[in-house]
């Protein structure tokens, strides 16, 4: 075997593998020799059959076995002696063909094209300077979280003036409704004792705005149109009337913050219930600073550096994010701050941050290699486990699904990976806990910019999650909605491969679709 290195471009290689003819040969006539024993042909005593009829039957076919075999363990012994770690698949092309080869008179040639890692040395952890912002859980937080909690599951009464008394915006009204379309009921859409909250927004448009005025006894005909997008695509944009029958009409209680409060949620008393949200908070607060020391964590790595990128994993990672640019700018939740912009911009900037994701998904990925981190078969398992849970009744689909796709078992060990490297850095550099209110901890990182300049341009902020096309740099837990990418990107790892959804339990017709 004589491998030549035909081209060296930055990254890219390129390696010419030649076989000679002979030795080939010399590894047919072995593999013949093997298999003839329980070869069996007709006119032939089993295993007697001769070394040049095998050849000239199965010879090409043989020689392509063995040329398969050799590509792939070849490929990867040269890549070994020459200590190079691909960054993509090796590309290989075939320059001979397997039947002149079985004649013995030709080479056996293929060529290997792949990209190889960048050679860089990581930051230090240890020379690293950051800050953690923390916060403690206030009184003045608790109340509001208690009174917050006792406004969204506030009880409801009979509504003062008895039959008279007219629903309005905020009130409960209770109804029975049969839904028709051309004077025909449609199937889901009638419902009894249905609880209608004014104002929520749980029905389609214009059903509970109708309700207003309407009092105990009453009767009345809801005109309503579905929306286009409507799940049940049967009833997507029609005309429905809902004939509806009041049967009572309810105001909110005021909201109370005591005992009673926390027995709705299984609770002991008001004390229980008080250490429950003290304890939900202080989580959050931890989880919030963990996010941003982790921010701190990849933005300084970005700064400290800079070397050549792997061309093919920045496309695939472009491409990832603009497949969910296109589906945002196409469905307009678009950012409204990239509506205006022509789509060479918004490619160039949304190539920027495919640029960040590879390059701090490289330098974790290094730092981990040096000093051993690494994911365990336990913390892999536990993590399937996770993901199959949240679909219940489908949990054996999903660890099968896992089983059979080492692919996505892979996608599934990059965040946990990142975690421990983060991890990692955070026990080695010099971080310092900087106590700051709860909503400073919270707060958008452009608020945080106003108040001292940065290295960097300041992250735009968050536009809500359902509108916006993120610009993040990688976040890979798959989430129960897909989201596109945030410009404010505080991860580097890779997202799980959306899974099927369990089936939503059917709601009424007349309800708004998700």
């Amino acid at each position: 075997m004589n491998v030549i290195e035909k081209a060296s471009e930055g990254l890219s290689r390129t390696f010419e593998v030649v076989f000679a003819a002979d030795d080939l040969q010399a590894r047919l006539d072995a593999k013949i020799e093997e298999i003839r024993p329980e070869v069996r042909l007709k006119g032939f005593r089993p295993g007697k059959v001769p070394s040049t009829h095998i050849r000239k039957m199965f010879g090409e076919s043989i020689m392509g076995d063995l040329l398969n075999e050799l590509v792939p363990e070849t490929t990867q012994k040269a890549l070994d002696e020459r200590n190079i770690r691909p960054a993509s698949q090796p590309e290989i092309e075939v320059k001979s063909e397997a039947k002149d080869i079985a004649k013995g008179g030709s080479d056996f040639t293929f060529e290997i094209r792949l990209e190889v890692m960048p050679d860089f040395e990581p930051a230090d952890p240890a020379g690293l300077k950051l800050e953690r912002p923390v916060a403690e859980v206030e009184d003045a937080q608790l109340d509001t979280a208690l009174m917050d909690l006792a406004e969204k599951n506030r009880t409801y009464s009979a509504k003062k003036g008895g039959k008279n008394a007219k629903a309005a915006e905020g009130d409960v009204v209770v109804i029975d409704f049969v839904g028709k379309i051309d004077g025909e009921a449609f199937e889901g859409g009638s419902a009894e004792d249905s609880r209608v909250a004014i104002g929520d927004g749980a029905f389609i448009p214009g059903f509970e705005e109708q309700l207003v005025g309407a009092k105990t006894g009453e009767e009345r005909e809801l005109n309503v149109t579905f929306p286009e997008n409507y799940q049940a695509a049967q009833l997507a944009g029609k005309d429905a009337v809902f004939e509806v029958t009041v049967k009572a009409v309810e105001s909110p209680d005021e909201p109370s913050v005591d005992d009673e409060l926390a027995k709705r949620f299984g609770l002991e008393g008001l004390d229980t219930l008080k250490e429950t949200l003290t304890k939900n908070l202080a989580s959050e607060h931890t989880q919030q600073s963990r996010l941003k020391v982790k921010r701190a964590v990849l933005d300084e790595l970005d700064t400290l550096h800079s070397f050549d990128l792997p061309p093919k994993m920045v496309e695939a990672e472009f491409e990832n994010i603009w497949r969910e640019v296109s589906h945002a700018i196409e469905h307009g939740h678009l950012e409204d701050e990239d509506k205006e912009k022509p789509e060479d911009q918004l490619k160039s900037e949304y190539r920027e941050i495919a640029e960040r994701r590879v390059r701090l998904g490289l330098v974790l990925a290094e730092i981990g290699r040096r000093n051993n981190v690494d994911v365990s078969q336990e913390e892999l398992s536990r993590a399937i486990n996770q993901e199959a849970m949240r679909y219940p009744g489908q949990e054996r689909q999903v660890v099968e699904f896992y089983q059979k796709n080492p692919g996505a078992v892979a996608q599934l060990r990059a965040p946990i990976y990142e975690e421990k490297v983060v991890d990692y850095i955070l026990e080695l550099a010099d971080v310092t806990d900087v106590t700051v209110s709860r909503e400073a901890l919270f707060a958008d990182d452009d608020d945080e910019a106003a108040a001292k300049p940065k290295k960097k341009p300041a992250a735009k902020k968050k536009a809500p999650a359902k509108k916006a096309a993120e610009k993040k740099a990688p976040a890979k837990k798959a989430p129960a909605k897909k989201a596109a990418a945030k410009k404010d990107d505080d991860t580097a790892e890779k997202k799980a491969p959306a899974k099927k959804k369990a089936p939503a339990k059917k709601k009424p017709a007349a309800k708004k679709a998700d």
